[in-house]
């Protein structure tokens, strides 16, 4: 059952887990990782899994669900962003460790939820994983896309084999470098001729359906901040920290996202977004600046590169904590003792990943990721509104969940029935795991 806040301890200030050493699953004092990051990493690593291939894809999908009613759908998606964000930074302070909502579910919602929610997580983030690997190798090399799909991730699992701080230090060249090509396509469309005000009319022209498929498909892209939390082992200070980074981070990348879409929708116009294949490249080439065409390619294979190293991350975090209460095996559960980092888990992610890079092409088939994605802050603002009785404190994880249901049920069909299968068949391997391995 759920407990208010006075049944349970908080935090301590140095950021230990609150459940110490018990079977829950927290780690014990010999396995914790090395807390290294700091406000400014920890924002850095948010904007690296929020501002990433994304950016240079949604757009289009976005324009053509919800047509004139692009915008709406972007405030719609940074509302229950926000809550979302919100309610990860309050549960992240008080269960500083590695996991995220994983563990957030199964203290304060029970076991099944929690693994639910690792479940979505790690399933669907690791289909993404390999999406994004393949991504980089269309953008780097398309006649060897999978060959270059694979060198990327073992070099990245290198990275991050070396100790998160490696990671952050890289993600914050990339980000640089990402910003730097989006502040280019926003200068170079807002002052050419082609730049046309009157094409930023908000209206609901794709219906209101049309704007919470819309505010679906931007969600997705917002989702990066999750990792923040999912690194809650590692952050210095995480009652401080982490409900600082959250919405330093989610800010920033609505400014951004707003800017390019003010500037590509300015050029192209609703109608021209929704059918450009490449919507940003598209734009600088209407908007009279061809030069920059290759600039914008470079920054959407660096941008997948950004977003892969940050999931690869957040999956095998939630992977250690999944092994830790035995939902996977035990050994991915181990810490290096000098690097500090889940080093069996970030290999077994991204050998996976790798095989899957090197063997199928997974980016059409990962439509149920923006529904797990959803379903797991769902469980987030769940868990969130546990931890207060009072209503004012429940009135952000109550719009966040009913967000999240509505936009991942106003998903495409065919991205909401994968979504269920994949959840259901969580829950049939919980089921049979507690069948076979009674506590």
């Amino acid at each position: 059952m759920p407990q208010s806040d006075s049944a349970r301890p908080d935090s301590s200030p140095s950021g230990s887990s609150p459940s110490g050493s018990s079977p829950s699953g927290s780690p014990s004092s010999g396995a914790e990782l090395r807390r290294t990051l700091g406000v400014g990493d920890a924002v850095v690593i948010g904007l690296g899994s929020m501002i990433g291939a994304g950016i240079f894809a949604a757009l289009g999908p976005a324009a053509r669900a919800a047509g004139s009613g692009l915008f709406l759908g972007l405030g719609v998606a940074a509302v229950v962003a926000y809550c979302n964000a919100a309610s990860s930074a309050r549960l992240a302070a008080r269960f500083p460790a590695s996991g995220g909502t994983y563990v957030y579910g199964r203290e304060r919602l029970g076991a099944f939820w929690g693994y639910l929610a690792g479940w979505s997580f790690v399933v669907g983030k690791t289909s993404s994983c390999a999406a994004m690997a393949l991504t980089v190798g269309t953008y780097v090399w398309p006649g060897q896309a999978h060959a270059v799909a694979v060198g990327a991730v073992v070099a990245l699992t290198a990275v991050n084999y070396g100790g998160v701080q490696k990671s952050a230090w890289l993600t914050r060249a990339i980000v640089a470098v990402v910003l730097a090509v989006l502040a280019s396509v926003v200068v170079g469309c807002l002052t050419s001729g082609a730049a046309d005000a009157g094409r930023l009319d908000v209206g609901v022209s794709g219906g209101v359906g049309g704007v919470l498929q819309a505010a679906g498909l931007l969600f997705f892209a917002f989702a990066g901040y999750a990792r923040i939390a999912t690194l809650g082992e590692e952050v210095r200070d995480p009652a401080r920290t982490i409900p600082r980074a959250i919405p330093l981070a989610l800010g920033i990348a609505l400014v951004v996202y707003a800017a390019v879409a003010v500037a590509v929708v300015s050029v192209l116009g609703p109608g021209g977004l929704g059918q450009a294949t490449a919507p940003l490249t598209d734009a600088v080439r209407a908007a009279g600046a061809p030069a920059l065409v290759p600039v914008v390619r470079v920054g959407a294979a660096v941008a997948a590169l950004g977003s892969l190293l940050a999931l690869i991350l957040g999956v095998s975090r939630t992977t250690l904590a999944m092994a830790r209460d035995r939902h996977l095996p035990s050994g991915l559960a181990a810490v290096h003792p000098r690097f500090q980092v889940p080093h069996r888990a970030e290999l077994a992610v991204g050998a996976v990943v790798a095989v899957l890079a090197a063997t199928v092409d997974v980016r059409g088939a990962i439509g149920f990721s923006s529904f797990g994605v959803l379903a797991y802050y769902a469980i987030a603002n769940a868990s969130a509104w546990t931890l207060s009785s009072a209503v004012v404190s429940r009135v952000v994880p109550a719009l966040g969940l009913v967000g999240c249901v509505t936009l991942a049920f106003a998903l495409p069909w065919v991205s909401v029935v994968v979504g269920v299968g994949v959840l259901g068949l969580g829950a049939v391997a919980y089921g049979v795991r507690r069948r076979l391995v009674p506590r």
